[in-house]
């Protein structure tokens, strides 16, 4: 079964993107938090992971560069699903770098599913 990460500070939106992906036949898993999501990293290596870029403490980016430093996760997939339409271009810049592709909120199970899979298709 393929699994997919899904980290976001907002625990409904995580909740309902994972609740999404396994109706649809996903294993999903969930964080709340950068840290909570490199735990799940290890624990649990997802096929692809969907993450939030504005979260306190620590950002969607610097989770991204923490996973990129880890051998064995320098390929895994990323999207970032933020409701954030105003990124700047060397935060675009820095993503892109990071291999990440920047999709938006609002998402339904429509425009998840389009993504998880472009996602899965690309590893």
């Amino acid at each position: 079964m393929v699994s997919v990460l899904v980290i976001d500070d907002d625990e409904p939106t995580a909740s309902i993107f994972s609740q999404m992906l396994r109706l649809e036949g996903f294993q999903a898993r969930m964080a709340t938090s950068a840290d909570a999501g490199l735990v799940e990293v290890e624990q649990h290596p997802p096929d692809a992971i969907l993450l939030d870029l504005r979260m306190p403490l620590v950002d969607g980016l610097e989770f991204l560069r923490r996973l990129r430093a880890r051998a064995t996760r320098q390929a895994t997939p990323v999207v970032i699903v933020t409701g954030d339409h105003f990124i700047d271009d060397r935060t675009l810049a820095a993503l892109d770098g990071l291999g990440a592709k920047v999709r938006f909120k609002p998402l339904w199970i429509d425009g998840l599913l389009k993504i998880t899979s472009e996602l899965l298709a690309s590893a």
